[in-house]
């Protein structure tokens, strides 16, 4: 792994920010998959720099970055975590392990400036709702044990710079609130208590002013709102700061303020597929747009004199660090709207395939750091956001194949898991392999998705495979209709875990012919039959989710293997023989029902079981092989 550059990473996760914006750290993976920690080196003058350092992680892996360029890396397995420390050309130096179903860290404030020093918090939780808090050193002194406190706490948020005041989000009888922890006494006080049955979290502080933004349902629903902590004034919710169906989170506060200037904030405002960014001065009316390209950002950052540092993501531009100007983009024309299109599915656009545009020229005050580009010299595929007509209301969709995607040869509907997920307006791997074999790619977020409001991701609760299913079957037959009009072969399905299950069920129901073939990656069979086999987290995660619950309706049940006799496509199953999310089980019950009702593997499906994978097999090593075959299938209905 001490070989990766950074042309080879195509997918960056869990970015986190050293406390002085100097450095930060994040896991990457290239083609094939193989996750392993990246520093950056984040010089005021110039970009951002990506270094590899030899480690092999896990997805689940905890990463923080130090001022001093080196990485500290937790390492997850089961309730073993180890914790150890990265630095570029070095070998990596074991610091503790600690045994406990979970555990977090929080980077300390200058931590690594004092040579054993503490450079992060640990918060532990076992079986008892008490959290142990350790403070880590990174000279291999055993941690620290500061407090053990009575709830269940997340959060994390810095009230000093000397890293001694940590506000943190209690979770107690069923409400949210916000305690101080003082690291050097090791107790905790009442810091946000706005309502005797209030949530009340603080997000964003800035220990120079006191500025301090919050999150409460206090006004009756969840809202952001603002106060001087500490201050004796009121907590203030303004307007603007609602927007109801777009999810805003405070990204940093201007660097360089003084006590009693206006405090100005950068907000991350979420909607659908794409992220938007707005600046917003406390005590204004309302929020000044920030001209960014179409995309994805990750909602954290550090904004410093060198500018506003955040991932960013684009289908066409794998994951990278971003660098903003915020007053150059301020005073820079606005970029085309990023909104999706309204597009009623029989007014698609039709004929042959064009070449793809370039999208907007980035403005002035945009600066994207260490975007891979092909390996081959070309260019990556672009995608679009649309919205399509569905039974219920719009159904917006990331589409790839340009302006005439519905009669490209070759066209695949594609479903996300989840089911609380959604297709993103960013670099997928495996979306773009599909694309770059000339498949036209429709990607829904139909109804169950997240980022649409809580109204359209609750439909499904407790009728999976109902509303969502009926999108689904919408789409499927407006988009079969118009391609069978103009002489072109049906869709191809495809999905992921809950969108494999989702597949599986639209081929079984959909009329016959409109589905030319089907590949699904990690399938589950029906909420219940996950329930008899699943890991108790699992089981748990869909008893919440309501896949507990049958429905009962006139499509008859929601379970594959009772209407496995209604699959004609030809078939691709593709499981990990290590999923810890849904059992390999599911899909060798498949193959074994298919093979029951005279199905002929080799000829009428084939199934694939990806040896040492877990379920994030789209995404482990190897995945560029699945990657391959999937776009293959898709393409050619080939089960071999």
């Amino acid at each position: 792994m001490s070989t990766q550059t950074v042309h080879l990473a195509l997918r960056r996760l869990s970015f986190t920010f050293a406390a002085d914006g100097s450095h930060a750290a994040c896991l990457a993976a290239g083609a094939d998959g193989g996750w392993y920690a990246e520093s950056w080196r984040l010089p005021a003058g110039g970009p951002a720099v990506p270094v590899a350092l030899p480690s092999e992680e896990g997805l689940r892996a905890q990463l923080l970055a130090l001022p001093d360029g080196r990485v500290l890396v937790c390492r997850h397995d089961g309730d073993r975590h180890a914790l150890v420390l990265l630095a570029a050309g070095e070998p990596e130096v074991p610091l503790a392990a600690l045994r406990l179903p979970g555990l977090r860290m929080l980077a300390v404030p200058g931590g690594a400036a004092s040579a054993g020093g503490p450079v992060a918090v640990l918060l532990g939780t076992d079986t008892r709702p008490v959290t142990t808090v350790w403070l880590l050193a990174a000279d291999g002194s055993a941690p620290r044990e500061v407090a053990q406190l009575p709830g269940l706490h997340g959060g994390g948020v810095w009230l000093d710079a000397a890293g001694r005041l940590l506000a943190l989000d209690r979770v107690v009888g069923g409400m949210v609130k916000t305690v101080v922890l003082d690291l050097e006494l090791g107790t905790a006080t009442p810091l946000l208590e706005l309502g005797e049955s209030s949530n009340d979290r603080l997000v964003l502080f800035d220990p120079a002013t006191g500025f301090g933004m919050l999150r409460s349902d206090a006004p009756g629903v969840d809202r952001l709102g603002w106060a001087l902590i500490g201050g004796g004034g009121p907590v203030r919710f303004p307007d603007c700061l609602h927007q109801p169906g777009r999810l805003l989170r405070p990204v940093a506060v201007a660097p360089g303020l003084v006590a009693g200037a206006e405090p100005q904030v950068v907000l991350q405002a979420d909607h659908g597929a794409a992220s938007a960014l707005v600046l917003w001065r406390a005590g204004e009316k309302q929020l000044c747009p920030l001209p960014v390209p179409p995309g994805r950002l990750g909602a954290v950052g550090h904004w410093s004199a060198a500018g506003l540092r955040m991932p960013y993501s684009a289908p066409d531009r794998p994951a990278a660090l971003a660098t903003l100007d915020v007053a150059a983009l301020l005073a820079a024309e606005p970029l085309p709207a990023g909104a999706p299109v309204a597009l009623p599915l029989p007014l698609a656009p039709l004929g042959s395939t064009s070449p793809q545009r370039p999208g907007p020229a980035a403005p002035a005050g945009w600066r994207l750091d260490g975007s891979a580009e092909p390996g081959d010299g070309g260019r990556w595929r672009s995608a679009q956001c649309l919205e399509l007509a569905g039974p219920a209301g719009p159904v917006e969709a990331v589409v790839y194949g340009g302006e005439s995607w519905l009669s490209a040869p070759h066209l695949v509907l594609a479903l996300h898991g989840g089911p609380a997920d959604a297709w993103r307006l960013e670099f997928d791997p495996a979306l773009q392999r599909m694309a770059a074999d000339g498949l036209a790619v429709l990607a829904p977020n139909q109804r169950g998705s997240t980022g649409y409001g809580p109204e359209f991701a609750m439909a499904i609760r407790g009728a999976w495979g109902g509303p969502d299913l009926e999108d689904v079957l919408a789409l499927l037959e407006g988009v079969a209709g118009q391609r069978a009009a103009l002489g072109l072969e049906p869709p191809a399905l495809f999905g992921v875990s809950y969108g494999a299950f989702l597949a599986l069920l639209a081929a079984a129901h959909a009329p016959a012919g409109s589905v030319a073939r089907c590949a699904v990656v990690a399938p589950f069979l029906s909420g219940g039959r996950l329930l008899a086999e699943a890991a108790p987290p699992v089981r748990a995660l869909t008893g919440r989710l309501g896949g507990d619950r049958e429905l009962d309706d006139a499509r008859g049940p929601r379970d594959v293997l009772r209407v496995a006799h209604r699959l004609h496509a030809p078939l691709l199953v593709v499981h990990g023989d290590r999923d810890e999310v849904v059992p390999v089980g599911q899909s060798r019950s498949l193959r074994h029902e298919l093979l029951r009702l005279g199905r002929v593997e080799g000829v009428d499906f084939r199934y694939v079981e990806a040896a040492g994978a877990g379920h994030e097999v789209l995404a482990e090593e190897g995945a560029a092989a699945v990657h391959e075959l999937l776009a293959g299938f898709l393409r050619t209905g080939r089960p071999t």
